[in-house]
């Protein structure tokens, strides 16, 4: 079977270092979409951070926020929500303040943090494109939570916190890194293999017609779920091994090189190896 739907991870992915599209990017969405072939994209972002994504790719299909959390068309409108049970937003923040990390909350369309000079805070204001709401604590929010970030520089710290998540919370709620600084809990249905089987079920697609691309262990279940999955150049050697495919970097037109040698072009015939 070809390819029908690309469905791409974002920042790292489809962005370049500096966040931005490259024209070469922007083409090959439109090439996709001359080609009937649908594009999808996932971020770990709100989704009022995708938001400036809309017009450039003229994306017409649901967005997943919060790594699907939110599935929000690009109009925002909210089509699905999951959030974090709310017994378990304070203990996660426990665990995040435990290792070291700085603890974010995404609630609605608020992003609170307690700390607003802690790293990484100034670009994630670039990247999403609004300020956060600094608060003493996070008591009273435990309502209507899409997702609990942890954030370091130490990116051991960060790995370890994430594993600590899974190993204390379980099958509650989906914990994995979107980014070396990040640590996203959400609920356990949140993740970008279930955006997958949502995308399927919305298109009534099989999973050997949908294309996967991204760069973070967290984009390893959605390269489960499809038929033709590309890693990142810049992705490490654990996600490049659970693809199919490996392209260039997100600096050097990695995702635009992957939908000309992969999708456009040679679809057919790499994907069934």
């Amino acid at each position: 079977m070809s390819v029908r739907l690309v469905l791409a991870d974002v920042d790292g992915t489809l962005v370049t270092s500096d966040k931005s599209l490259s024209e070469r990017a922007i083409a090959a969405v439109r090439r996709l979409h001359d080609e009937g072939i649908r594009f999808a994209i996932t971020s770990g972002r709100p989704p009022r951070g995708m938001e400036m994504l809309v017009e450039p790719l003229d994306l017409r299909a649901p967005m997943a926020a919060f790594n699907g959390g939110v599935m929000v068309e690009p109009s925002m409108d909210v089509l699905e929500q999951k959030t974090v049970p709310e017994d378990l937003v304070a203990p996660a923040v426990e665990l995040f303040d435990g290792h070291g990390l700085d603890a974010w909350v995404y609630r609605g369309a608020d992003w609170l943090l307690r700390d607003p000079d802690a790293p990484h805070v100034d670009r994630e204001s670039h990247t999403v494109q609004f300020a956060p709401t600094v608060v003493e604590s996070f008591d009273g929010a435990e309502t209507g939570v899409a997702k609990i970030v942890g954030v370091s520089d130490d990116h051991e710290a960060v790995a370890t916190a994430a594993q600590a998540a899974r190993d204390a919370f379980g099958d509650r709620v989906s914990a994995s890194r979107s980014q070396p600084y990040y640590v996203d809990v959400t609920h356990p249905e949140a993740n970008k293999g279930g955006v997958v089987a949502f995308l399927s079920r919305r298109f009534g697609l099989t999973a050997d017609e949908i294309a996967t691309i991204g760069d973070m262990p967290n984009d390893v279940l959605m390269f489960a779920h499809s038929g033709l999955s590309i890693a990142m150049g810049n992705a490490d050697r654990e996600v490049q091994r659970a693809a199919r495919r490996v392209t260039t970097t997100n600096d050097e037109d990695g995702f635009a090189n992957a939908m000309e040698r992969f999708v456009l072009a040679g679809g057919r015939a790499e994907h069934g190896d």
